[in-house]
């Protein structure tokens, strides 16, 4: 059996998996609270509702994306460090 060393490792999915969904949970935190001190209101929850002016929704949601984008990454990158760090003492050893 040939193994692709160009397809990530099991660790890599799965530890990439987990730190995405953290990172999109700890960012949502993020987001909500960053929203209410810096507008004063409570961050939107259903942006198609009419009591929501457009722009407050465009601007949630552009702001809600970019975050989600960059704790995606980070947290992807994290975990591929670590694991190349990991794999790198294993190979020491």
């Amino acid at each position: 059996m040939d193994l692709d060393h160009n397809e990530p490792s099991l660790a890599l999915k799965v530890g990439t998996v987990a730190a995405t969904f953290a990172a999109g949970w700890i960012a949502q935190k993020l987001i909500k609270i960053v929203w209410e001190k810096a507008t004063g209101n409570d961050a939107p929850i259903d942006l198609d509702a009419d009591d929501i002016p457009v722009v407050q929704a465009i601007v949630f949601a552009a702001v809600t994306g970019g975050v989600a984008v960059l704790a995606r990454r980070l947290a992807r990158q994290g975990v591929a460090k670590a694991v190349d760090r990991r794999a790198q003492k294993v190979s020491v050893v």
